[in-house]
């Protein structure tokens, strides 16, 4: 699942209001979140 899907699935209308929220709680971006996993 790519992270617009997860951002539309969480009800942002924009991928990039996710990204920011996302950066702002983690210190990461969802990608960087996404590849310390693999």
């Amino acid at each position: 699942m790519s992270v617009s899907e997860v951002a539309y699935e969480l009800g942002f209308e924009y991928p990039q209001s996710f990204s920011k929220l996302f950066r702002t709680k983690t210190k990461l971006l969802p990608l960087e979140f996404r590849q310390s996993f693999n």
